[in-house]
């Protein structure tokens, strides 16, 4: 299957995805009021939109202590956001083998994540190799993630429920990651360019430091994932969000999906913020995939599902 062109994408008619149940989306034994709230505030934020949508927010806050998942175990197709379990994997490669990164790994590692280096993805997807990734998802628990096939990272399938897990080791002391690779990895998903920091941060309260990973690809039949991950962190008070979306007619289209969900939450979780970061303006490179993947997508490739 041939991906979408620019314009079959624009002119592709996708019904309005099913309404979200509120009931159940958030959950807060320290605060119900407000999981209830968010709840409400989550289904209403892309209601009418043709996005499918997974969610799921983690802010163990004392007087928040609130988790949402909204279809977090639907799989996505991956795109870019596939690069933080990459550098991950690597990160765990290299400890087990008692080993610093060599400035090699390091350079493409800095492209990677801070510009969606696609070539860099592709060396080092090939450098930690599948054994080595497949036993960083085992050790993460991730095992709703399915890696891309032929090279093609970015077909990667994960659900939002395993990208929090990834976030989580990333913001948490653990036995997977070292205290020195999480900080390694915080650090270059905090000095993402600014074309690419669009997403999860809209509506973070001023004080807190962005970490943020996105992710847009069109595929066949699905029109364009975006899909952003985003960790939040200051003295005292660290929270994660990550949304995967598909069915959206242009990538400025997914984008907006995204904010639209992240602004509310954010909001929610820090009303009284009196600054917060602006949601993203379209871009110039909106629009260019972030993968090439092949014009027949391989059958045993597995794909989304609901």
């Amino acid at each position: 299957m041939a991906p979408l062109t620019a314009a079959a994408i624009a002119a592709a008619s996708f019904t309005a995805a099913p309404a979200a149940s509120a009931a159940q989306i958030c959950t807060s034994a320290r605060n119900p009021a407000l999981a209830t709230k968010m709840s409400k505030d989550i289904a209403l934020s892309y209601r009418g939109r043709t996005s499918h949508v997974g969610v799921e927010v983690v802010d163990p806050a004392p007087g928040i202590g609130v988790t949402c998942g909204l279809n977090n175990t639907w799989r996505f197709y991956s795109a870019s956001t596939v690069k933080a379990t990459i550098l991950a994997a690597l990160l765990r490669k290299a400890h087990e083998q008692h080993r610093s990164l060599s400035a090699k790994e390091k350079s493409e590692a800095w492209s990677m994540i801070t510009v969606s280096g696609n070539n860099a993805a592709t060396y080092l997807w090939n450098d930690v190799g599948m054994s080595w990734l497949q036993h960083f998802l085992n050790l993460a628990h991730m095992t709703h993630t399915t890696l891309g096939t032929g090279g093609h990272w970015g077909l990667t399938l994960e659900t939002a429920y395993d990208e929090s897990l990834l976030l989580q080791l990333l913001v948490n002391p653990n036995s997977v990651l070292t205290p020195s690779a999480r900080s390694y990895e915080l650090y270059l998903m905090a000095n993402v360019i600014a074309s690419q920091r669009w997403g999860t941060p809209a509506g973070v309260p001023s004080g807190f430091t962005v970490h943020v990973k996105n992710g847009w690809l069109p595929v066949s039949g699905y029109g364009w994932f975006i899909n952003s991950l985003g960790a939040f962190t200051k003295t005292g008070q660290t929270y994660t969000v990550d949304i995967l979306t598909d069915r959206n007619s242009t990538m400025s289209y997914g984008v907006t999906t995204v904010q639209d969900i992240a602004q509310v939450i954010n909001r929610d979780l820090h009303s009284s913020a009196a600054s917060r970061v602006l949601p993203s303006a379209p871009s110039a490179t909106w629009g260019r995939p972030d993968e090439t993947i092949p014009a027949t997508r391989p059958a045993r490739l597995p794909r989304p599902t609901r």
